[in-house]
């Protein structure tokens, strides 16, 4: 049986390590950010709780079996993940927002089973994933192909004078997506021409009024 006072600090210890993880997805304007994470860590450390402490309740009435409990959140994860992935013509997003929901209630569970390093170092592990591997995927991009991710004011007209200011630079837009607004964020694929560099694609959409940032997202 686990006592109230150890299950306190297991369920802060579960938001703690989903929030590191949720603050990465919430900092990259991901559909599961912060509170997401936490939520589902504590979630899945209460029900691993709750496992352990019916089965101790129950020991030697019944041939109760104490995984069969946290074992639904493995599979139930699923649905909620699933909500974080949306398709939009042949692309795919949000897997990784998925992924990142699915092992992060394996790090609730094993707080809630009092495996404290496995937690903490599997949180270690997801974290470095999340944001050096992505280093490593912008590296991998194809040169003439750019993914940029423009914060701008939402005023009318405004998407029209960045496109036209590329277009004077012969830069062709792939596609053109507006995720957010107040301020608006406009998630743009564009193709270079060979004299080009993504540097200067940079400045160029900077000089529009009312853009306050420019990231390449790949």
């Amino acid at each position: 049986m686990i006592p109230e006072l150890d299950m306190v600090f297991r369920l802060a210890a579960a938001g703690l390590l989903g929030g590191v993880v949720g603050y990465e997805r919430q900092a990259r304007h991901k559909s599961a950010g912060l509170r997401t994470h936490i939520l589902v860590s504590m979630g899945s450390c209460l029900i691993m709780i709750l496992s352990i402490n019916i089965y101790h309740s129950v020991q030697g009435l019944t041939n109760a079996d104490p995984t069969r409990l946290a074992a639904q959140v493995v599979s139930g994860i699923g649905f909620l993940g699933a909500g974080s992935i949306m398709k939009e013509g042949v692309t795919v997003k949000g897997l990784t927002t998925a992924a990142s929901l699915w092992v992060v209630s394996g790090v609730g569970l094993a707080i809630g089973s009092g495996y404290y390093l496995a937690a903490v170092v599997t949180t270690l592990l997801i974290f470095i994933t999340l944001t050096a591997l992505t280093k490593v995927e912008h590296r991998s991009c194809t040169i003439d192909t750019a993914t940029l991710a423009i914060t701008t004011l939402d005023q009318p007209g405004q998407l029209g004078l960045i496109c036209s200011r590329l277009g004077e630079q012969n830069i062709s837009i792939v596609d053109v997506k507006i995720e957010e607004r107040e301020p608006m964020i406009i998630i743009m694929a564009i193709r270079l021409p060979v004299h080009r560099t993504i540097p200067d694609v940079i400045t160029t959409i900077l000089e529009v009024s009312g853009v306050s940032e420019v990231r390449h997202e790949c």
